[in-house]
């Protein structure tokens, strides 16, 4: 089974529906509710074991919704604005909550934080609201590295064997995670000013 694009079907065209209430976007939401459980679990119960589970369930619910999105024909013009919107917000909370717990330096919030408030400027200036641009394959990898490495930095703050390797092969989730995040960023950068310059060329042809 392939890992991205999982469920769609080659002989048909993918159709975004005007629709609210699918499983994938409950699901979306859902994810999103699990930040505010993790933030409690690290930095009022230093519960690392736990929040390392909310993590990985939050992490596969991101599989899961576009699975099923994509199989059972429930993709939506909603959920394709929403589930980056919330992977990205996800993130950049467990980013902060990790850093106030000392679990990661500043640096790291930073280096997720600057491309996200780049393009965020940007599709304010020119469309004053969400660009609404496909998801690239270099994105859907990135987020999926981010979402690997974060749960296994974090388990190897606990006490049990092998931490060094945790460690080690969290930190190698995360380093290519943050060159993927910086590519996706400026390849969305591009894809924004061109198409607000496209809209602009559009208006002023019928004005």
């Amino acid at each position: 089974m392939k890992l991205i694009g999982a469920g769609s079907h080659p002989d048909r065209p993918q159709v975004d529906h005007d629709l609210i209430f699918t499983v994938p976007n409950i699901l979306t939401v859902l994810r999103f509710m699990g930040v505010p459980l993790f933030v409690w679990l690290v930095l009022s119960e230093q519960e690392y074991g736990f929040a390392v589970l909310v993590l990985v369930i939050m992490g596969s619910t991101d599989w899961i919704d576009g699975y099923i999105a994509r199989r059972f024909d429930q993709t939506s013009k909603l959920g394709r604005i929403l589930d980056p919107m919330a992977d990205r917000a996800a993130l950049l909370a467990v980013a902060v909550t990790l850093a106030i717990a000392g679990v990661v330096q500043w640096w790291y919030l930073a280096a997720l934080l600057v491309p996200d408030a780049t393009l965020a400027i940007a599709s304010l200036i020119y469309f004053r609201s969400h660009p609404d641009l496909p998801v690239s394959i270099i994105g859907k990898i990135r987020t999926a590295l981010l979402l690997i490495g974060t749960p296994l930095l974090v388990l190897s703050k606990l006490p049990i064997p092998l931490t060094e390797v945790y460690f080690v092969a969290a930190w190698t989730f995360l380093g290519l995670g943050l060159v993927g995040h910086w590519i996706a960023a400026y390849n969305y950068f591009w894809a924004i000013l061109r198409k607000g310059k496209e809209l602009k060329s559009d208006d002023g042809g019928r004005g």
